[in-house]
């Protein structure tokens, strides 16, 4: 009888501990211990998803918290002071402002990736570069603000002064423009939904979207959009932000882009 109550003490003692000792490797060694934000170009949507994802894997720890918008939406934010450890700009004017604002080191900005300009189209009326002038024709381009809507807007002047395409072109394009969008994605949704008949983005957006015709500008009138990031100078997580970076550089990154 003593034996059988010695064995019951032990063992309601035994499990009375067991509940009162964390186990190896507790709960918050399962949880990501460090969030960084990610304020990156509306057009890099798919392509920072992905290499997020991969990122991750590597580093189990770490959660990337992405804000996709218009480079000029976050440049304006982040000039304002919201918190963020890392920056990538679909131009060099946005990423200009920023470092303007103290927020980012002239040395630290590096040129990642480039992007050129093709139409996409819904509609049948709109076959070729031509087709943008007609009577009638509802295109949807970024606003000039907008890093999309400024190399838009470079294109038609280097089409203006092309004998092939001239004046007329271009005032033809401004002349059928019916919204000027305040992101590449929202210029490329209007398209999709059939809001406008036409509109000019990156290449990538329109790889999303294979439901549009796709006409490609000529390479001496297109732009060649080059994407730079860079740290916050007061950004959370330092480390992290350099590791995300040497990783978009990385052979594995420079496939996801």
């Amino acid at each position: 009888m003593k034996y059988n109550a010695l064995c019951i003490f032990l063992l309601c003692l035994t499990l009375f501990c067991a509940g009162c000792v964390a186990p190896l490797g507790g709960q918050s060694g399962d949880l990501p211990s460090q969030e960084v934000a990610v304020f990156a170009a509306a057009s890099l949507t798919e392509v920072f998803t992905a290499a997020g994802a991969a990122f991750e894997q590597n580093h189990p720890q770490t959660a990337l918290t992405f804000n996709f918008a218009g480079s000029q939406q976050l440049a304006s934010q982040l000039a304002e002071g919201a918190p963020a450890a890392l920056f990538a700009s679909a131009d060099q004017r946005q990423m200009d402002a920023v470092v303007s604002a103290g927020r980012i080191a002239p040395a630290s900005v590096v040129l990642f990736a480039c992007n050129r300009l093709v139409v996409v189209s819904s509609s049948e009326s709109v076959a070729s570069l031509r087709d943008l002038t007609a009577p009638g024709v509802k295109l949807v381009i970024g606003a000039q603000a907008v890093p999309v809507g400024a190399y838009t807007l470079a294109f038609l002047t280097a089409a203006a002064a092309d004998p092939a395409y001239g004046e007329p072109f271009r005032s033809g394009v401004l002349a059928n423009i019916v919204s000027y969008e305040q992101s590449v994605r929202a210029v490329l949704s209007k398209v999709r939904l059939g809001e406008a008949d036409a509109g000019i983005v990156y290449a990538t957006d329109a790889q999303t979207a294979p439901e549009v015709a796709v006409l490609e500008i000529p390479a001496h009138l297109n732009q060649l959009a080059g994407y730079q990031i860079a740290p916050l100078s007061d950004g959370s997580s330092p480390e992290v932000a350099a590791q995300f970076l040497d990783f978009l550089r990385s052979p594995e990154g420079e496939q996801t882009l």
